[in-house]
């Protein structure tokens, strides 16, 4: 594949001169070609995947495919496809169990009744918002303190669970939490061995905070092959290389617009469970797509119509030119298809 995309880059000096070249193949990487300009230095890669087929892998900034880099906040949807794969098993029962029921030092205090479908979209009802750093549960106040879980546990409620969208890495935090209870070894041990081994992702690390827990919330470290395949996991339905990894029925849940965020952000239009939705026009017709999102710029987006996945890694960390630069990337792939 790296042959082709070798001889790509050649062709986007003369053009697809003949039908047997690939010239969809040559428009993707003249697309990503301008991108290589970029004087920031934390572009560091992009990938294409259609119909199966890897059409693009571009590196940047100093990057190769051996590169882990932290695709922060995108890591909770990857949480996200762990708690269907606890499901499937029969580790959780059900959205609408407490959390407590899986996390009994949350029981007694006001993390332990919230449903687990509310921790899923961002509706806890804890005191806890991103955009808010005086609030209890705003993330650095866990990633600072001695005992993380202490803090977590002492945030208090705000409303009703279930009724407001609030995004905070707090409800990861217990996703992961109660991930890693049910299934009785930890979310990254359970992680290596029913995610990331059937995708073929030996090259990861995933961050642990200060009491030694997985972050559930993010700082999840992956190549841009890693990161490409669970996008191509979720495009698939949950089946990867012919196995089926996560059912059908959870990447079905997780994609269904479940919250109108649309008031909160223009970068989106529905939350799922983990993952966001938005739309495009492109060419006059407008085109729907799911998007994991972390800080810095790092996206997986998902376009089913096209059968198509593409992947952005970055490292403008606290940088909004991040996000702005990953969109620019996936609008140019898209017009060029």
């Amino acid at each position: 594949m790296r042959a082709i995309i070798l001889s790509a880059y050649l062709l986007c000096l003369t053009g697809c001169a003949s039908e047997a070249e690939d010239c969809v193949t040559v428009s993707l990487v003249c697309a990503l070609q301008q991108f290589d300009n970029d004087d920031h230095g934390d572009l560091k890669s992009v990938v294409v995947i259609q119909n199966g087929e890897w059409l693009a892998e571009r590196y940047y900034g100093g990057a190769d495919a051996e590169t882990l880099v932290d695709v922060r906040s995108a890591g909770k949807s990857v949480t996200s496809l762990l708690m269907g794969i606890a499901i499937d098993e029969n580790a959780i029962g059900s959205l609408q169990d407490p959390v407590e029921q899986y996390w009994p030092e949350a029981a007694g205090t006001a993390l332990g009744p919230i449903p687990l479908d509310a921790v899923l979209t961002m509706r806890t009802g804890l005191h806890a918002d991103a955009d808010d750093p005086t609030s209890p549960g705003y993330e650095d106040n866990m990633d600072t303190s001695d005992n993380p879980m202490a803090v977590a546990l002492s945030v208090p409620k705000f409303e009703e669970p279930g009724t407001v969208y609030r995004y905070n890495s707090l409800a990861a935090y217990m996703a992961g939490m109660v991930i890693g209870n049910a299934t009785g070894r930890g979310m990254e041990a359970f992680a290596q061995e029913k995610l990331f081994k059937p995708l073929g992702i030996e090259r990861y690390d995933w961050q642990e905070d200060r009491d030694g827990t997985t972050k559930g919330q993010g700082n999840l470290f992956l190549t841009a092959a890693g990161f490409a395949r669970i996008g191509q996991l979720v495009l698939n339905k949950g089946s990867f290389d012919g196995k089926q990894v996560v059912s059908e029925r959870w990447i079905n849940e997780s994609l269904t617009p479940r919250v109108d965020i649309s008031s909160s952000t223009s970068n989106a239009t529905h939350y799922g469970y983990y993952w966001y939705q938005n739309s495009l026009e492109i060419a006059g017709e407008p085109i729907t797509y799911w998007f994991a999102s972390g800080n810095g710029g790092n996206k997986i987006y998902i376009v089913p119509e096209r059968q198509m996945v593409v992947t952005v890694m970055s490292t403008a960390y606290g940088q909004g030119r991040g996000h702005r630069r990953a969109k620019a990337i996936f609008q140019s792939v898209l017009e060029f298809q």
